[in-house]
């Protein structure tokens, strides 16, 4: 029996929001592109402020700008697609750029959780063990840190990409989402992607799971903590230095988990509407919840736009 012709895709179609009528589309049109010009914006602001300000030179801020570096990088992956696509519906991808984007998405994403894993590390160094705060987080430290993040996320995106544009693509094209992720387009295989599906929930309990069980035993060892400070103010001040931290963990790892921590993919509206939360929002709120929570960020902002004297 020949062999059926498995090169005959070589594109796909992004069904993205062609659900919505026009009218729908450009009032989402304007508003992702807003997002996406404040995320830009927002983050590079984050960037230049630490970079510029001496007392910014800390653990903290050092990881809160890689984190901003790999979430603009994250958008960039992402959004200029999906803007493109709510203007033309049933936008047409080759398969090499889809798994390009892939790539690119899931080497940030990942990267993305594990920062902010070695984030709630810091914050635990910081407010469990002060007084050799400085000694162990150290440059030898917060490089392996970081370093260890990226080669993580990349990693991952080489074994997930390899695995999924292995499978073989016959007759269906059509995604089911605005942009090219794992579970989508599997369900595109004229093969069984059983193993495969296996595979990814393992990898993604890995990538999920494994960053929030060990953030949220460094943030039940803070609370310990800082139950034990004797003072109103102190306990306060404590608290507020992890706020903003635990707000973009909260969001950013609660919206992931429930698409990919699910047994089955589920093609419905809802799912989108929830990836647009760690794709669109999230990459925003990191910049937003740090500069308006976080005390010294806010007092180098106010000094960079001249409305606070040097102390």
């Amino acid at each position: 029996m020949p062999k059926p012709n498995f090169m005959a895709v070589t594109e796909f179609i992004l069904e993205c929001f062609s659900m919505f009528d026009w009218h729908h589309r450009l009032i989402l049109f304007v508003a992702f592109l807003l997002f996406y010009l404040l995320t830009l914006a927002s983050n590079a602001i984050i960037l230049t402020v630490i970079h510029f300000h001496h007392q910014l030179h800390m653990p903290m801020y050092f990881f809160l700008s890689v984190l901003s570096i790999s979430e603009t990088c994250y958008t960039v992956a992402i959004i200029p697609q999906m803007l493109s696509s709510l203007l033309s519906p049933q936008q047409t991808i080759s398969i090499q750029n889809c798994a390009t984007q892939l790539f690119f998405y899931l080497t940030f994403g990942v990267n993305n959780c594990f920062l902010l894993m070695a984030m709630g590390y810091d914050r635990y160094v910081a407010i469990c063990n002060p007084l050799r705060y400085s000694v162990i987080m150290d440059k030898k430290a917060c490089l392996p840190l970081a370093s260890g993040s990226w080669g993580i996320g990349l990693s991952t995106a080489i074994i997930q990409v390899s695995s999924v544009f292995s499978l073989p693509f016959c007759d269906s094209r059509l995604i089911s989402h605005f942009f090219c992720d794992i579970r989508p387009i599997m369900k595109l295989a004229c093969a069984d992607t059983t193993i495969k599906e296996f595979i990814t929930l393992l990898i993604s309990l890995r990538v999920l799971v494994l960053p929030m069980v060990l953030i949220f035993i460094s943030y039940v060892l803070i609370v310990t903590t800082i139950l034990k400070i004797a003072s109103a103010e102190g306990r306060r001040k404590a608290f507020a230095t992890c706020t903003s931290h635990l707000t973009v963990v909260t969001v950013h790892d609660g919206c992931t988990s429930f698409i990919y921590l699910k047994p089955k993919f589920q093609n419905s509206l809802q799912d989108r509407l929830i990836s647009v939360t760690y794709t669109v929002i999230t990459p925003l709120l990191n910049p937003v919840v740090y500069s308006l929570r976080n005390k010294e960020v806010k007092d180098a902002l106010l000094r960079a736009l001249g409305r606070k004297p040097l102390s």
